[in-house]
C-alpha cells in the first residue's frame, strides 16, 4: 500500500503548525512511506486524519531505548516510542542479528524466552520465539507464566547466547516491555546495549517461523518443567537451617511469583503459608491492587494483607511484583500480631537480609578474604557498615540497575559473592542467576522473620538493633512523573540546572559538593572542580555537610520520571527512637526542598 499524498500533506501541515515535533514527523514519515511499515501505515494515517497530534507525539517522538531494565513503555498499536508488535519484533530481530555478529564460534545459537502475566505478554513472547527461530536460534521456551530470575537462570542452565523476558515489571497495566539478556544470564550491558539498538534501527523486514511449526521441527523447545525444577533446586541450595515456626501470608500481586515462591517456601520447611486469594489469579489488570499498580515498594499494597493477617493470626506478610524479581514485606511492630504493623523499605529489607546472611555464613566459617557484597550508589550505606562488621568488602560504586550487580559478580569472581542488593527491593544470593530474585529473597526473608521470632524479637526490633550498632539510617525515594516529549525536555532542563547551578543548601544542610556521574566531575562548594572516579551515567549526587546525608537525582531509565533518592544518617546513639524521629524529620525537609527544585 502506498500512502496518499493527502496524508503526507496532513503530516507537513501538522509539522508547520507546530502540532507535531520535528522528531515525531521524521518517525511518522518513515512509518508512512517505508515498505517495511506498510501494514501499520493505514492506522498512522487514520490518527493523522483525526488530528490525534498529542497521541502521535507521545508514540513517535523518539525510538524506545534500552535503559536500566531494557525496553519498556506503554502499549499502543503503532509508534516507534510504544510497545507494539513492530517494536517488539524489531527488538527480537535486532538482538538476534547482533548476537550472531558477536558470537562466531558456536555450532548452534540458542535463546531462552519467558513472559509474565501482563496483557499481550504471551503474544509478544511467541512473536519473539518465532523471530529467533527464523534467525537460526534454538529457542528454549518457558511455556506458562514464569519469573524474570527463572529466565536469567534458564539462560545459564541451557548455555544460551541470549535471553528475552517479556515484562514491564511493576509498571501500570497499560505497559509492557522487552528485557534482553546476554549469555551470562545478566541484562545486556554496554557496549552491547547500544549495539543491539543499532541493529534494531536497521531492521527492515522481520522473518518469522510459525510457532507450532517451529515446535514440531525442534527449533522451539518447551522446557518449563525441566527448567522450573532445576531453578527451584538452585534456590533451595541457598537456604539456611533454623527456626520455621512462622505463620505467613504471601501475595503474587496477580503476577508470576507464586510459581516459585510457594514451592520454595514449602521445600524450606514453612508449613503455614497462605496464598492471598484476592491477588492469586494471574491478571494483567491487577484488579485488586491499589491503583492497579503491583509494586511492593508501595506500602498501600500491604493494607489488605495486613487486614487479613490480623484476622487469621499470621505474623508476617510478603508480596512480589508481577515478574517475581522484587519482594516487599510487612510485620507487626511488636510480637503482638493483632497490634500495629509496618512495612519495610527496600533498603531496610536489604540490611536485614545482609546481616542475616553474613551472620549465617560466618557461623559456617564460609567468609574469607574473597568474600564481598554488592550494592548500588543509591542503596543504603547500612549494608556497607554491616559488611565491615563481618570483615567483608563492599562493591558499591555502581550505577542504578541490577545489571551492574550481575556485571560485578563476574568481574570480581562469583565464588566470593555473598549478597547483592538494590534499594528498589531487588536481592540475590547464590551463583545460579545474574538478576535479582524475588523467589530466593522471599525464602530468606521468611527465615529472617522466623529467626527473629525465635529470639523473641520483631523485625522492627531487629532493625533497631542494627541502628543502635551502626547508626540510624533513613532513606526515601521521590518520583516526579514527567510523561511524553515535554516531560523529557523538563527532565533534561532539571538535570542541567542541578549540574550548572546547584542549590547552596537542601533541607537546612549546606551543600559541600556535587558529584556528576555523567560529566565525571566533582564540583566543590568553593567552586573548584576535580575528576570523579567511578561509573559514567546520567546521575548527580549532592553531598551535604553532615556525613552520610546526601541526595541523588537521576532520570529513570525505564519510565518517564525523575527519581530523587534521599539519605539521612545519624551516628550510633543510645536513643534509637529519637534518632528515627530526627531522621524522619530531616527526610521531610529534604523532600520539601527537592520538590521546589523539580518545579524550577
Amino acid at each position: 500500500m502506498t500512502t496518499s499524498q493527502a496524508t503526507l500533506d496532513l503530516l507537513e501541515s501538522a509539522a508547520a503548525s507546530g502540532a507535531l515535533q520535528a522528531s515525531s514527523v521524521k518517525n511518522i514519515r518513515r512509518w508512512l512511506t517505508d515498505p517495511a511499515f506498510a501494514e501499520y501505515a493505514p492506522r498512522v494515517a487514520e490518527l493523522l486524519e483525526q488530528q490525534q497530534h498529542e497521541q502521535l507525539n507521545d508514540v513517535f517522538w523518539t525510538v524506545i531505548p534500552f535503559g536500566t531494565g531494557g525496553r519498556r513503555g506503554t502499549m499502543f498499536e503503532v509508534g516507534s516510542n510504544a510497545i507494539n508488535e513492530r517494536t517488539m519484533g524489531e527488538s527480537a530481530a535486532g538482538l538476534a542479528a547482533y548476537v550472531k555478529e558477536q558470537v562466531n564460534d558456536v555450532g548452534e545459537f540458542a535463546c531462552a524466552i519467558a513472559h509474565d502475566t501482563r496483557h499481550n505478554s504471551e503474544r509478544f513472547a511467541r512473536l519473539s520465539a518465532e523471530i529467533m527461530a527464523a534467525a537460526g536460534f534454538r529457542v528454549w521456551y518457558l511455556d506458562g507464566f514464569r519469573s524474570t530470575p527463572e529466565l536469567s537462570f534458564a539462560v545459564r542452565y541451557k548455555n544460551c547466547n541470549c535471553g528475552i523476558m517479556i515484562t514491564a515489571s511493576h509498571n501500570p497495566p497499560a505497559d509492557n516491555g522487552f528485557k534482553a539478556y546476554w549469555a551470562t544470564g545478566g541484562q545486556i550491558l554496554p557496549p552491547h546495549d547500544a549495539g543491539v539498538i543499532e541493529r534494531v534501527m536497521s531492521i527492515e523486514t522481520i522473518a518469522r517461523t510459525p510457532f507450532d511449526e517451529a515446535v514440531a521441527a525442534g527449533q522451539i523447545v518447551l522446557c518449563q518443567d525441566e527448567v522450573g525444577e532445576a531453578f527451584l533446586a538452585a534456590v533451595g541450595e541457598q537456604a539456611f537451617a533454623g527456626p520455621r515456626d512462622l505463620k505467613l501470608i504471601y501475595s503474587p500481586l496477580h503476577g508470576v511469583g507464586a510459581s516459585g515462591v510457594m514451592p520454595a517456601l514449602k521445600a524450606d520447611g514453612f508449613e503455614e503459608v497462605e496464598l492471598f486469594a484476592p491477588h492469586a489469579a494471574p491478571d494483567g489488570d491487577f484488579p485488586n491492587v491499589p491503583k492497579h499498580v503491583s509494586n511492593p515498594e508501595n506500602p498501600e499494597v500491604f493494607d489488605a494483607l495486613i487486614e487479613r493477617a490480623q484476622v487469621s493470626g499470621a505474623e508476617f506478610v510478603m508480596a512480589t511484583d508481577p515478574d517475581g524479581d522484587r519482594v516487599g514485606c510487612a510485620s507487626p511492630v511488636t510480637l503482638d500480631a493483632s497490634g500495629e504493623w509496618e512495612t519495610f523499605t527496600g533498603n531496610q529489607i536489604g540490611a536485614l537480609l545482609a546481616d542475616y546472611i553474613l551472620a549465617r555464613h560466618q557461623e559456617a566459617e564460609r567468609l574469607n578474604v574473597r568474600s564481598y557484597v554488592v550494592k548500588t550508589l543509591v542503596t543504603t550505606e547500612l549494608i556497607r557498615r554491616i559488611a565491615d562488621k563481618y570483615h567483608v568488602r563492599t562493591c558499591g560504586n555502581l550505577l542504578v540497575g541490577f545489571k551492574w550487580i550481575g556485571m560485578t559478580m563476574d568481574e570480581q569472581g562469583p565464588g566470593g559473592f555473598v549478597f547483592g542488593a538494590e534499594e528498589s527491593h531487588g536481592y540475590l544470593v547464590g551463583q545460579y542467576a545474574r538478576d535479582k530474585d524475588g523467589v530466593v529473597a522471599s525464602m530468606l526473608l521468611a527465615e529472617v522473620a522466623a529467626s527473629a521470632g525465635a529470639e523473641g524479637k520483631s523485625l522492627r526490633e531487629k532493625l533497631d538493633a542494627l541502628f543502635a550498632e551502626h547508626g540510624v539510617h533513613a532513606e526515601h525515594t521521590v518520583s516526579v512523573v514527567m510523561p511524553g516529549a515535554e516531560g523529557m525536555q523538563a527532565m533534561q532542563a532539571l538535570m542541567a540546572r542541578v549540574r550548572e547551578n546547584p542549590p547552596q543548601s537542601i533541607g537546612g544542610l549546606a551543600v559541600t559538593q556535587v558529584r556528576d556521574y555523567l560529566g565525571q566531575t566533582v564540583l566543590r562548594a568553593d567552586g573548584t572542580v576535580d575528576r570523579l572516579e567511578g561509573p559514567q551515567g546520567d546521575m548527580v549526587i549532592i553531598d551535604l555537610e553532615e556525613e552520610g546525608n546526601y541526595v541523588a537525582i537521576r532520570p529513570s531509565g525505564t519510565e518517564p520520571k525523575v527519581k530523587f533518592y534521599l539519605f539521612a544518617y545519624q551516628p550510633p546513639q543510645e536513643d534509637v527512637a529519637a534518632g528515627r524521629q530526627a531522621m524522619a524529620a530531616r527526610l521531610e525537609a529534604l523532600e520539601a526542598d527537592l520538590n521546589k527544585l523539580a518545579k524550577g
